[in-house]
């Protein structure tokens, strides 16, 4: 009978998703039709980078409508000389922690951000004019590509070069949750004091980055931001492109700010199947439940936890809009698979700590915390957060 209350849970979250109204997803698809992203707005930033030597970072998410921003500028006359790749490489090809390598593409030469170094280097920027930021975020700390924006700004400050980002929505723009990060916890899956799920576009987190002091450069850093039209902090977006291998869609990036907790510990978030972050699970069978066997995917999955082992645990697909209903990412899930753990000293790795920003919600469950009273444990480090937050909104805001 393990298990059986969160097999039950999956059960009534089914039955909240089939009872919401038509007409919230029919809604959300028309507001994504209206949203102009900052990459679209090309005349707000085209002719700031005439005459220049313009470098970009860029991946695959980086579209104007659906023409690459490179294909973009080199057909306006703009002068690419080199473009920088974050995590997941350039063409978002690579797997998490992979090591995005350099190469040329088009004649162009791509650096990688991604590897023995995650700043630009002065050598690299060097004639370098104004470099552009197109990237696709997802909204949440430990995704690296924040990470990157940080790194960049400040070789770009101390070089002398100004940051151009175009901005994009924030699929999970809508909420603001989980744990404050203490800094004696930082790394590169959380640089700054700011929740799991920070509520803020990367153009927003940029002034933030500015304005708060953050950047660990010499001299200040010149940005500016290109808006996107028609997007507020109520809208749910849904990504025209999956902005890594690992998450394929709307489903997994709900999902993600709840789910990749489980990367610090022994259960898999289905990693080598068609549904990562929508499935959890372990090889054990008296777990019972939904079951997956993780193998080996190119290019998604080099070697994933439990390879070609049957796991047993849940699909929480259906549970992914429950995210939006509620406006919270939940933490029942972890706790549950915790406390029915036959190993639970092993249950957690050295990862969990940087992922949660913070020792202190590893602890929380190891010491038989619930859900609500962890959730009030946050509550003051999120409610100063929102203040900070409010100085550098440029959208509405929910």
């Amino acid at each position: 009978m393990r298990f059986v209350n969160l097999i039950l849970l999956v059960w009534v979250l089914n039955f909240r998703l089939i009872a919401q109204p038509a007409e919230t997803i029919e809604n959300r698809q028309q507001a994504e039709v209206n949203i102009k992203t900052g990459a679209e707005n090309t005349t707000a930033y085209f002719p700031l980078l005439q005459r220049k030597k313009v470098a970009v970072v860029a991946n695959q998410t980086s579209l104007i409508n659906k023409t690459h921003i490179i294909d973009s500028l080199v057909g306006a006359g703009i002068k690419v000389n080199c473009v920088f790749a974050p995590e997941h490489g350039y063409r978002g090809n690579i797997e998490a922690g992979g090591t995005v390598p350099h190469e040329k593409s088009k004649n162009i030469q791509v650096y990688s951000l991604y590897g023995d170094k995650k700043k630009p280097t002065a050598e690299q920027l060097k004639d370098i004019d104004i470099l552009v930021f197109d990237i696709q975020d997802v909204g949440v700390r430990f995704y690296t590509y924040i990470s990157t924006l940080q790194y960049v700004m400040e070789a770009c400050a101390d070089a002398g070069i100004q940051v151009l980002i175009l901005d994009r929505p924030n699929p999970n723009g809508f909420y603001i949750d989980g744990p404050v990060l203490d800094t004696a916890f930082a790394s590169f899956v959380g640089m700054q004091p700011i929740p799991v799920v920070h509520g803020l576009t990367m153009g927003e987190y940029a002034q933030m980055l500015v304005g708060e002091k953050w950047l660990r450069s010499i001299q200040p850093c010149n940005l500016k931001v290109i808006k996107c039209a028609g997007y507020n902090h109520q809208m749910y977006y849904r990504l025209p492109v999956k902005p890594s291998p690992n998450l394929p869609n709307i489903n997994a990036v709900y999902l993600y700010p709840s789910l990749c907790f489980f990367e610090g510990t022994n259960v898999s978030v289905g990693r080598g199947t068609n549904k990562p972050f929508q499935v959890i699970g372990l090889p054990d069978s008296t777990l019972r439940g939904y079951t997956f066997t993780p193998v080996k995917i190119p290019q998604v999955a080099e070697k994933p936890l439990y390879e070609n082992q049957k796991c047993y645990g849940m699909d929480l697909t259906t549970a992914a809009f429950d995210v939006q209903k509620y406006k919270q990412l939940h933490l029942k899930w972890l706790i549950g698979f915790y406390r029915n753990s036959k190993t639970q000293a092993s249950f957690f790795n050295t990862f969990f700590d940087k992922l949660a920003g913070t020792d202190v919600l590893r602890k929380q469950i190891e010491a038989g915390f619930s859900e609500a009273d962890i959730r009030m444990s946050w509550q003051k480090d999120l409610d100063n957060y929102k203040l900070i937050r409010n100085r550098y909104l440029l959208y509405d805001d929910f």
